[in-house]
């Protein structure tokens, strides 16, 4: 996910619905994580939830292996870096496919349903990079699983962003195409309904309060009875049917007005920002299953909902956080499989939880906290801030679940997270002695404090730095993350003099 630049916040971003009552309902799966849960228990927590369509970033063997012979539908996407490769190089789409694909046949079956061809590419921040290889790279790819036979089973699309879309005015009615990649987009347009496919599109409500003061909060979300936009007599109570509903009208205008349309990640996260809480989170599922349930359209689409992936399965914390601290908890599930709030799949509004991940196996239960007995006091805001550079400390962000609880609380965040990414391993808990290691859990209210999985990559010793043991202010970056995703999102450590400053800017007003 990719925050936007969005086009008259009144009526244009975000939003969308599925619902497993109509089994339009899939999810997002990403492994953009220091411990990624094994994914035979993903596989299974997805079987147990009765979800039956996933979307994959990447194929990873490990994932597909893992999906195969589940029978879950699956999106497998290739990512923006390799379309320039496929869109000039046909072997290499062969050599895609063979390896990807067609190996999946057979005994070894995964029930793929659709390719999607880069992910975001006509994003404004792109600057037209990916312009001219997207359409040529689908057109190859479609070319190589229809040589391969699998044609006729496996559809190809690309998800676009919320802002390939605008208005003209402040109406969805208005809807049209971006005026600089409107040309681009429609030969797209006429590909996928040469093909029989579905225009993909990834928008976000909770992006238009996290960008734009002002924003109607109760807009975001379902149960709003406090605004309405009128577009000609015709009232739209969320941003959800405002945004469909300009893209529809985006789908007329090109001679496309009965294009499926499948919304390729909606979502809400739970932490990193005042409006990214847990309460939200469900107060918006709650909505979104309701109305999917329903199957209730859209003013221009009032027949049916689209299908909808939920962006996200599991908090990623080796997700780029550029687009914001929220990035990171996007998961319906914690990082460990644990569902965080009641959400009812069937749309009924149930206060239940969804089943979470079974046999997950954690590393020993111990945590690494900060020793206010230490001598080295007055260099702690520069410690925390290494630590933070290093690790994953956006909950500690204004209105985040460990935001305001003190220095101790502060310190022990960082330096807890520090710890558990690098294994638990001992030298990780130092930072010249004001770091200790504790074997009871110091979680307080909202602000917890994880013990990490195990993975088949778990070793006593670490890859990260050891923690600073003396005095010095070196802010060094650990190495970035090694998982193969990493070509989609970078990890924390993408830009770290600039990570460290935020960071120590923020200790030293803390510790001041």
């Amino acid at each position: 996910m990719v925050p936007t630049k969005v086009f008259l916040w009144v009526c244009v971003m975000l939003l969308v619905p599925g619902s497993i009552a109509t089994q339009n309902l899939g999810v997002n799966w990403g492994v953009i994580a220091s411990h990624p849960l094994d994914p035979k228990i993903v596989v299974k927590m997805l079987k147990d939830n009765g979800i039956k369509k996933v979307k994959i970033f990447h194929a990873e063997p490990v994932v597909l292996d893992a999906l195969a012979g589940s029978d879950l539908e699956v999106m497998v996407g290739i990512p923006n870096e390799s379309l320039e490769t496929l869109s000039q190089n046909y072997s290499a789409v062969q050599a895609w496919v063979k390896a990807n694909i067609t190996a999946y046949t057979g005994k070894k079956k995964v029930n793929f349903k659709y390719v999607l061809v880069g992910n975001e590419p006509f994003l404004t921040a792109y600057h037209g990079m990916y312009a001219n290889f997207t359409l040529p790279a689908m057109k190859n790819v479609l070319k190589a699983l229809t040589e391969a036979g699998h044609g006729k089973d496996i559809k190809v699309s690309s998800p676009l962003n919320g802002d390939v879309y605008m208005t003209t005015s402040y109406k969805p009615s208005d809807g049209i195409f971006r005026p600089d990649i409107a040309d681009i987009v429609v030969q797209i347009c006429d590909f996928l309904d040469k093909n029989n496919a579905a225009f993909v599109v990834n928008i976000y409500p909770f992006l238009n309060l996290y960008l734009f003061p002002g924003f109607p909060e109760s807009y975001a979300f379902f149960d709003n009875n406090t605004f309405a936009l009128d577009d000609n007599g015709v009232l739209y109570h969320n941003v959800l049917e405002a945004n469909i509903d300009n893209l529809v009208a985006a789908l007329k205008k090109t001679n496309h007005p009965d294009m499926p349309i499948i919304i390729g990640e909606v979502g809400w996260p739970t932490d990193g920002n005042i409006y990214a809480t847990t309460k939200n989170a469900q107060r918006f599922y709650t909505g979104l299953l309701k109305r999917m349930a329903s199957n209730q359209g859209t003013p221009l689409r009032p027949s049916s909902y689209p299908e909808v992936y939920v962006f996200s399965l599991l908090d990623e914390d080796q997700k780029s956080i550029d687009p914001g601290m929220f990035e990171r908890h996007w998961g319906i599930f914690t990082f460990d499989g644990q569902p965080k709030f009641p959400m009812d799949l069937s749309g009924k509004g149930q206060n239940k939880l969804l089943v979470g991940a079974k046999d997950v196996q954690y590393m020993e239960k111990q945590w690494c906290v900060y020793n206010k007995d230490g001598s080295d006091q007055k260099d702690l805001n520069v410690k925390v801030a290494w630590a933070c550079n290093n690790t994953d400390c956006t909950t500690l962000v204004p209105g985040a679940s460990c935001s305001g609880m003190g220095i101790e609380t502060n310190a022990s965040v960082a330096f807890n997270m520090y710890y558990q990414i690098a294994n638990q391993s001992k030298a990780a808990c130092d930072f010249g002695g004001l770091a200790k290691i504790v074997k009871q859990d110091p979680s307080n209210g909202t602000c917890k404090f994880p013990i990490m999985i195990r993975t088949s990559e778990s070793t006593s010793d670490s890859s990260l730095a050891p923690a600073p043991s003396t005095s010095s202010k070196s802010h060094s970056s650990s190495s970035s993350s090694s998982s193969s995703s990493s070509s989609t999102s970078s990890s924390l450590s993408h830009s770290p003099p600039f990570v460290f400053q935020i960071f120590l800017a923020i200790f030293t007003v803390w510790f001041a």
